[in-house]
């Protein structure tokens, strides 16, 4: 027979040593209390390894409870990561939050100052002379802010930052690299952006009582582009260190992807975004929230599709379908409870301890409403404004680059935000200035006098070059003899001087010195250059950034502005010569805004009396920069309400 030997027993003392020695063989056993010291003691001793200027940026953003949320783009560019994170601005101001933002460009360019409108859409300017992309205009239109130029990051500057250390020797013979020395810089920069106050246009429930240089609680972050492109590897490697160092609840990542509708019947398709999903984080990257951009709303499958591969919580997957207009945007968010996960997800006000962030606002206990807060009641008035209008207004766009549906994109905004608040339909037929010019052979096209004819009211906005310069002028004189309300910008206001000079002072050959650099002295050089302009450099020199009008008593300007000083933002090399000032007014023509500054006085705002023209206004400033949803630029409003005026007037006599 086969022998069993006997389990050998173990004595009591033996198994009291075994308990003892599990929680040293097996960490995570220890009480959660322990586990939380472990990470704080991991996170002091990582965050000691930084350099000093980032370890010192990290603690405070850790102190402060200042959270990040990054918006990212994965299939295609223009896919709408811009009014994505302007939305979610909104929503964190509704919440009372002060919210700031950073657009990341990984371009080599140091700045958009220099890019031609046709490849990159407008430079939107900023208070401090910053030429941004026009992203930035949407951040500031949003959050109603004012940034700085420090909110937009390239490439270009995030090289010359390191290159500029590293030539004074800052790091100490090194070899700089792009980790850690690039991914350091990136890293500081954003939280160095994250925690520089803001200036504000209009003030949520909450920052009534806030000090204008408190610092922002919330700092929005788009990346530009689409993951995966080669130039932005080095802001992903800086966004997943950034991370790891302030903390999983401090910072959270929102994918923009798409969802296309293919195929009859209609399906929609998650393969784009599955894929884009696994490119960001393959790259170290996971999104917490996904929004999905598609023609219709994510159907209940598609969702639950999108959650099984991405790994994303059902209800972190928000639906961005289309709708009537962007305002709506901010809205749709709320109805899918994004303002409550947010808070949830970043430990925010009144979130609870232990609870998936996806199920936040779920239930009636944690439901955060924010629907009845003075942003969103106002958000839903102008958002119900732009489907409800009461009549309808044709401006004509007399430019160069009509072609690029971006190039005037704040003009756009501008407008549309007059005519909500005048009640009206915006139609904007787009001219380009060559079709006007009766001597341009190539260009002329007598379909588009017919098209400014029956327009409403004309705007020639700014520009460079003397491409189309003739039929800008063209369209003013036209303006001028029929009456139609007109708003020149920039070089607009440029246009109309010199279109006065030739048929009104009789200066047949006047124009602009950026043009020809053989007209007559103080006679047919209506434009000149500025005398402390920088012909060499072409990035930066321009005189930019937010500089005082004053503003003439009772003029057209003043009453519309409702104050004597204004600030406005520039961008010109050019002016008016103040030698032809006198005549020019002596023949009706009134400079009604002047700027003086060290440099001598400027001619910023030109007029014609009401007596004379419904409104004829030129502005040597950009007023479309500063115009608000809620708060429209007054030249705006008043060639709306002017177009409004004259409609009105119109059915009244043909009732009549």
């Amino acid at each position: 027979m086969r022998s069993h030997a006997m389990p050998t027993l173990i004595p009591l003392w033996g198994w009291l040593v075994f308990l003892a020695l599990i929680p040293v063989a097996y960490p995570f056993s220890n009480p959660p209390s322990q586990r939380i010291a472990t990470k704080d003691i991991s996170r002091r001793e990582r965050l000691r390894s930084l350099p000093p200027a980032l370890e010192t940026l990290v603690a405070e953003t850790l102190e402060s409870d200042r959270k990040i949320v990054v918006v990212t783009g994965g299939v295609l560019s223009g896919i709408g990561k811009g009014v994505t994170a302007s939305s979610m601005g909104v929503l964190f101001r509704a919440m009372g939050y002060r919210v700031t933002a950073l657009k990341i460009d990984p371009y080599l360019n140091v700045d958009a100052g220099t890019m031609s409108p046709f490849e990159h859409g407008e430079v939107f300017v900023l208070d401090d002379g910053g030429e941004t992309d026009l992203d930035l205009g949407n951040y500031e239109r949003f959050l109603s802010v004012s940034l700085t130029k420090d909110s937009n990051l390239s490439t270009g500057k995030i090289y010359q930052s390191v290159i500029e250390r590293e030539r004074i020797g800052e790091y100490l013979g090194k070899t700089v690299q792009v980790v850690p020395h690039i991914s350091d810089a990136i890293q500081e920069w954003i939280l160095r952006v994250a925690k520089t106050p803001v200036s504000r246009f209009s003030k949520s429930a909450r920052e009534s009582d806030d000090n204008p240089d408190d610092p922002p609680e919330v700092c929005i972050v788009e990346l530009g582009g689409t993951l995966g492109d080669i130039e932005s590897m080095p802001f992903v490697e800086a966004l997943r260190q950034l991370q790891e160092n302030l903390g999983y609840k401090n910072l959270c990542f929102c994918h923009v992807s798409l969802v296309p509708v293919l195929g009859n019947p209609p399906e929609q398709k998650t393969k784009p975004t599955q894929h884009s999903v696994k490119q960001m984080m393959s790259m170290g990257l996971r999104p917490d929230f996904l929004c999905c951009r598609g023609s219709s709303a994510l159907e209940p499958g598609t969702v639950s599709k999108l959650s099984l591969f991405t790994s994303v919580p059902n209800g972190a997957i928000v639906s961005l379908h289309d709708v009537t207009n962007i305002y709506r945007v901010p809205l749709m968010m709320i109805e899918q409870n994004l303002h409550s996960m947010l808070l949830q997800r970043l430990r925010m006000g009144p979130f609870m301890k232990g609870m998936d962030y996806s199920m936040a606002g779920t239930m009636h206990a944690n439901k955060i409403t924010i629907e009845d807060s003075v942003v969103i009641r106002d958000w839903k008035k102008l958002a119900d404004s732009v489907d409800e209008p009461e009549s309808e207004c044709v401006i004509a766009v007399v430019g160069k680059y009509i072609d690029q549906g971006d190039a005037y994109l704040s003009v756009v905004k501008a407008l549309t935000h007059a005519a909500i608040a005048t009640k009206q339909r915006l139609r904007i037929e787009w001219i380009e200035a060559s079709s006007l010019d009766e001597d341009d052979e190539q260009g002329h096209d007598t379909t588009s006098w017919d098209l400014l004819k029956q327009c409403d009211g004309i705007v020639v906005p700014g520009g460079f070059g003397s491409r189309g310069m003739e039929g800008k002028i063209s369209a003013i004189k036209f303006s001028r003899d029929s009456k139609k309300p007109f708003l020149g910008i920039c070089l607009g206001m440029q246009a109309a001087v010199i279109e006065y000079c030739r048929n009104v002072l009789g200066i047949e050959k006047a124009h602009s010195a950026e043009f020809f650099d053989d007209l007559v002295k103080d006679e047919e050089d209506a434009v000149i250059f500025m005398p402390e302009g920088d012909r060499e450099r072409m990035g930066g020199t321009m005189r930019l950034g937010a500089r005082e009008t004053i503003l003439k008593e009772d003029s057209t300007a003043q009453r519309l502005y409702g104050k004597e000083k204004v600030m406005e933002r520039h961008r010109h090399r050019y002016e008016v010569n103040p030698a032809l000032v006198s005549r020019l007014e002596e023949a009706g023509l009134q400079f009604v805004g002047r700027n003086t500054d060290a440099s001598g006085e400027r001619m910023e705002v030109v007029e014609l009396s009401d007596k004379n023209h419904p409104y004829f206004v030129g502005a040597q400033f950009h007023p479309e920069f500063t115009s608000r949803p809620e708060l429209p630029n007054p030249l705006f409003l008043g060639l709306l309400q002017a177009c409004k005026t004259i409609i009105a007037s119109k059915k009244a006599s043909l009732a009549a």
